[in-house]
């Protein structure tokens, strides 16, 4: 049996708080004492966990960010992994890489309004949430681009899939590579590379 992380009687955020969750809490409450590091983001004031990403995705996010750092920047804006972006007053993602259309300068929330491009590393316990609830929510919130990125070191496998948002505040493809190929697209701005690039030597 898995032991509590509170004992009886004690004021459990996680339980007091379900479904109520706000970034004001989370500024207060989190991260929540006792439990091992992992992502914390919230849809509908329901607090959800993963669990951190492997080396492969880890690196996948920070070759990225080099990738579209100088893109950012020329249009004013700025690149940066995981950061939290608010997409409802009880709601928030943390995506592996983003570029805001400025730059957050200290900021902890970022409201979805100021952000172009949001991506995410598929990672084999998260496969349903990177490829079909994250892409859905922040379709919702009106982000008008979504990368989803899929990469094994084991296997020198790679996947660039650009998304854009379409009618019906839905996502379609917009440009999509393999590893030995060319990933090209003119917008958001001008990007041409090989997602084998994200590979480790």
């Amino acid at each position: 049996m898995r032991e509590s992380l509170h004992t009886p009687g004690e004021w459990d955020p996680l339980v007091e708080l379900h479904g109520l969750w706000t970034p004001e809490l989370a500024d207060r409450y989190l991260p929540i004492p006792g439990m091992p590091p992992v992502k914390y983001e919230c849809q509908d004031g329901h607090l959800l966990f993963s669990r951190r990403e492997g080396a492969d995705t880890v690196h996948a996010a920070d070759e990225l960010r080099e990738i579209l750092k100088p893109h950012a920047r020329a249009l004013g804006g700025s690149t940066y992994t995981t950061l939290s972006i608010q997409l409802s007053p009880k709601s928030w993602t943390q995506p592996d890489f983003a570029v805001l259309r400025e730059p957050a300068r200290g900021r902890v929330w970022i409201p979805a309004t100021r952000a172009l491009l949001v991506g995410e590393c598929v990672s084999s316990f998260s496969h349903v949430a990177d490829r079909i609830d994250k892409p859905a929510v922040c379709a919702e919130a009106g982000i008008e681009y979504f990368m989803r990125v899929e990469v094994s070191y084991a296997k020198k496998y790679a996947e660039v899939v650009l998304l854009r948002l379409g009618e019906n505040s839905a996502y379609k493809v917009h440009a999509k590579a393999l590893a030995g190929d060319t990933f090209e697209t003119r917008e958001p701005f001008p990007l041409r590379f090989d997602p084998a690039e994200l590979l480790e030597d």
